[in-house]
């Protein structure tokens, strides 16, 4: 079929037609598919249940430098997983600090700190009524969310094929009441690009008015991978050192999407001057994490080359998954000029953008046919995409019979909102 801007309105309505008969099949067939959030499949899951049968007599209660797991101490994780986690962020292992199973969590507190503490010798961010954050679209609805709650008012950049828009980013950044910014710099969240070595550069060298502004550095898919081909990102900690602005980056990671979602580790790694402070108010808020944890996921994952095992057989569950939607996408929308998407190298998502103004429409189709989608506008601050565009597929959980029925469900469902726009038809529209 060739591009529906260019077709006769015959030819349009006929197309139409078509897409309404096949959708309205889907909404008899009483479908039930959730491809609301990023989660791990049960087969995904499977590939850690060896953590769950270890035994004392596997694993000891020792850690390698003596620590009594089950016991107090160790507030910043066992030297083993604070080495493992260094080599995933590229930092040294002395200033890692290896947390329970929510990365998350770490970056709420870290706000949380800068907001009511302040960070670097400098007045609590909540001081400034005019405090904002730079807000990366489209992003993370979670990340949004945290600085919503902190009174974070977003100004929103377009992402890029490099990443951010850094011509944007460094005119932003010229205003004190700008306080940071969160990145997802490794197949981003929804998009799947990776920052280019000239943006990581441009992050480290730019110039901010605020002398506290911080960019959390959210490395939640820094190991995973999808092909052989994989992308690469360049070391953030060995930029900033280059131009004296290791204060300004907090990474954080977490084995979420490695071994089991929720119950698994987290780490944050900073400058010196960040990690004192990170750790004076840690030592306030816990005596330590779960060592008993880190010790039976250090038992398995020694290195990187274990981590890198670990991430070859989710990429093999995955790939089909990615295939699958991909697949369907490529052959009912290439062409038509109503829809564009991403075919990222890893990470969770893919991103789907319609014709502006669809978006909305196209999730409800899906919902009424029983196909359960990321809420439209998710990926923007406040839960309002200004062009109503994009959607977020994730494939990860439903199986790769559900996600061809999933794909022809959405490809419909973004027919069917085209041609109406394009015939002048309102039915349907909110």
């Amino acid at each position: 079929m060739e591009d529906l801007r260019h077709c006769s309105a015959e030819a349009l309505r006929t197309f139409y037609e078509e897409a309404k008969k096949e959708y309205e099949a889907f909404l008899r067939a009483g479908i039930s598919i959730n491809m609301a959030r990023g989660r791990p499949s049960p087969e995904q899951l499977d590939l850690s249940d060896n953590l769950l049968n270890l035994t004392r007599a596997d694993t000891g209660v020792l850690a390698e430098d003596g620590t009594d797991c089950r016991n107090y101490g160790g507030l910043c994780g066992l030297p083993t997983c604070r080495k493992l986690f260094g080599e995933i962020m590229g930092y040294p292992a002395e200033n890692v600090i290896v947390a329970g199973s929510s990365s998350l969590n770490l970056m709420y507190d870290y706000v949380s700190q800068c907001c009511s503490h302040g960070v670097g010798g400098n007045e609590p961010w909540l001081f400034d009524p005019d405090r904002k954050f730079i807000a990366i679209v489209p992003g993370y609805d979670r990340h949004f969310a945290i600085c919503a709650h902190f009174g974070l008012k977003m100004v929103s950049v377009p992402m890029t094929p490099a990443g951010p828009d850094m011509d944007l980013v460094e005119e932003i950044v010229k205003d004190p009441s700008v306080k940071g910014m969160f990145c997802v710099p490794k197949y981003s969240n929804p998009d799947g690009i990776t920052y280019s070595r000239e943006t990581v550069e441009r992050l480290a060298a730019m110039k901010t008015a605020a002398k506290d502004f911080r960019v959390l550095w959210d490395e939640a898919y820094v190991v995973h991978d999808l092909y052989d081909e994989k992308d690469e990102l360049a070391n953030v900690f060995e930029a900033a050192k280059k131009y004296g602005t290791e204060d300004r980056f907090v990474a954080f990671a977490s084995t979420s999407k490695i071994t089991f979602a929720g119950s698994g580790l987290s780490a944050m790694a900073a400058s010196d001057a960040n990690f004192k402070e990170i750790l004076a108010r840690l030592s306030l808020q816990i005596i330590n994490y779960d060592k008993l944890n880190q010790l039976r996921h250090a038992y398995y994952y020694k290195t990187m080359d274990d981590i890198r095992a670990q991430m070859k057989k989710h990429a093999a569950l995955l790939r089909p998954k990615f295939d699958a939607v991909l697949n369907v996408l490529h052959k009912e929308l290439d062409g038509l000029g109503i829809a564009s998407f991403n075919s990222p190298k890893g990470g969770y998502f893919i991103s789907l953008d319609v014709n502006v103004g669809s978006a909305k429409y196209v999730g409800q189709l899906c919902k009424d046919c029983g196909l359960v989608l990321t809420g439209v506008g998710a990926t923007y601050p406040y839960g309002v995409d200004p062009n109503d565009a994009n959607i977020r597929i994730a494939p990860s959980c439903p199986s790769a019979a559900e996600l061809d029925t999933a794909a022809k469900i959405l490809c419909a469902a973004v027919k069917i909102a085209a041609c109406e726009e394009l015939l002048g038809i309102e039915n349907g529209r909110g």
